[in-house]
């Protein structure tokens, strides 16, 4: 319990293929989702939105976001907040890899593992 190991078995998997090609392991407890998620170069999530509030913390490559109205880049040791029901869609630059932090409200596609 605590310590927090992603699966690399499940690196390929399809995280919401509904709006976005992003592919890594969803690793959920009741209350929180951790997300490891990559995606190559010109690739993203289109515009969403969803009740949870999101943090998208990048550990390499460059993101694009586009929060409502705002486009800023987000880099290596920043994040990009997203209040919950904010649309917002993120493209990678270049291959890029994040974590994606939510506190969970509606779940719309499966996990991986357990946060335990």
């Amino acid at each position: 319990m605590g310590l927090v190991t992603f699966d690399e078995r499940d690196a390929d998997n399809l995280v919401a293929g509904h709006y976005s090609t992003g592919r890594g392991q969803v690793l959920r407890s009741d209350m929180m989702e951790l997300t490891k998620i990559r995606f190559d170069a010109g690739k993203g999530a289109e515009m969403h939105q969803h009740p949870e509030e999101q943090i998208l913390y990048v550990l390499d490559g460059v993101f694009e976001v586009t929060l409502g109205e705002q486009v800023y880049e987000v880099r290596p040791g920043q994040a990009s907040y997203h209040p919950s029901n904010v649309p917002h869609r993120a493209v990678a630059k270049e291959a890029t890899t994040a974590l994606s932090f939510k506190l969970l409200v509606d779940p719309n596609y499966d996990k991986t593992g357990e946060l335990v």
